[in-house]
């Protein structure tokens, strides 16, 4: 059974950082697809950053040079390092796995204060 497991979220004010954290278990972690989306308020929900098992990274225009993606195979963990966050940066944010099936974490609040 694949299971997401997301923290990291809060409450942060404008500028400030947070990571996120997810932890996988239950598939061969080092082959699948990872990424971290979100979904704010009223909107549908968007693709954040995306990796690939051979470490290629792809991020939505309005969080280029600000967030960063990463996964640790030993962990079985994909991060999310979020920097001079913002308020439109609010959002339920969930991790992904795709390993020809997709995944999702129950996802985790962050909340960015102006």
């Amino acid at each position: 059974q694949v299971q997401l497991v997301e923290s990291g979220g809060g409450l942060v004010q404008a500028g400030g950082s947070l990571r996120l954290s997810c932890a996988v278990s239950g598939t061969t972690f080092r082959l699948a697809n990872l990424g971290w989306y979100r979904q704010a308020p009223g909107k549908q929900r968007e693709m954040v950053a995306t990796i690939t098992p051979t470490f290629f990274t792809n991020y939505a225009d309005s969080v280029k040079g600000r967030f960063t993606i990463s996964r640790v195979s030993a962990l079985n963990t994909v991060y999310l390092q979020m920097n001079s966050l913002k308020p439109e940066d609010t959002a339920v944010y969930y991790c992904n796995l795709d390993d020809a099936r997709d995944y999702w974490g129950q996802g985790t609040q962050v909340t960015v204060s102006s």
